[in-house]
This record gives structure tokens, C-alpha cells and sequence, in this order.
């Protein structure tokens, strides 16, 4: 997120402002259409892809393993973003069109609730109330 808001920002700048020109290439429209295509095919796929994983995590005996599923499966939705977040900056650049906009809100949306956080572990993974102490008191610093 650190990388993509940056450039997501400088591009959506050049979208809006009217009065520069970076003399960009043109591109086939076909590039438009699989750019907005794969994006939010990713959107929707990362959702499933995260489900698929939280039930393997909730499938686990081990508390640990139940644990490091979660966090694989977070790590794994978060880079699914990252990828989401770049090819709406770059949709945007080339095309100025409104779905990359859209699209990006939309990351932004699944970025805040990909965040891992105690409470939200403990929910998802159905934690017994020792298991979500203990997880409550490792994430504190």
C-alpha cells in the first residue's frame, strides 16, 4: 500500500489536471478491456481465494496452525491487492478511464479489511476465548 497510493496518486493528478501531456504511447483498446478485465477478475477472485484458505485454517487441530494458514492467506490477499492497486494505476495512466478509479476504491476497501488484527482473527477463525487471549497478547508489542 505504501508503494501503490503514491503512484496511484501522481497518475489520478495527471488524470485530473487537463493541462499536462506526457506524450504517452497509444494503445490498442483490446489492452483496455483485459486491463479492467483481469482487475476486477482479481477483485472478486482474491475473495474466494481468502475463503478457500480460511476454511483450510479452520480445518487445522493445531492452534498454530490454524495461525500461520490465516496469516499465508492474508499475506496472499494483500500481494493479490498490491497487483489489483498497479494495474489500476497503469489503466488509469494509458486509458483515463473511471472503472481504474473505481477499481483502486475498491482495493483500498479490501486492503482495510485484509488488515490482521486480533479481533479479526479471532472472528474468523472461531478462536476459543483462551486462543484468542493468547493472540491478543502476542500482537501487542
Amino acid at each position: 500500500m505504501l508503494v501503490a497510493l503514491p503512484i496511484f496518486g501522481i497518475v489520478y493528478l495527471y488524470y485530473t489536471s487537463g493541462n499536462l501531456d506526457w506524450d504517452l504511447p497509444q494503445i490498442p483498446d483490446f489492452f483496455r478491456g483485459l486491463m479492467i478485465g483481469s482487475g476486477y477478475g482479481l477483485l472478486i477472485g482474491q475473495v474466494f481465494i481468502f475463503r478457500d484458505e480460511l476454511k483450510r485454517a479452520k480445518s487445522e487441530n493445531v492452534f498454530e496452525g490454524k495461525v500461520m494458514q490465516y496469516l499465508r492467506a492474508s499475506q496472499k490477499r494483500v500481494g493479490f491487492l498490491f497487483l489489483i492497486s498497479l494495474i489500476s494505476a497503469v489503466g488509469l495512466l494509458f486509458f483515463q478511464s473511471a472503472w481504474f478509479v473505481i477499481m483502486f476504491a475498491l482495493a483500498l476497501v479490501f486492503f482495510s479489511l485484509a488488515k490482521v488484527t486480533p479481533d479479526r482473527m479471532k472472528r474468523l477463525l472461531k478462536l476459543s476465548k483462551e486462543e484468542g487471549e493468547i493472540v491478543r497478547l502476542i500482537s501487542r508489542p
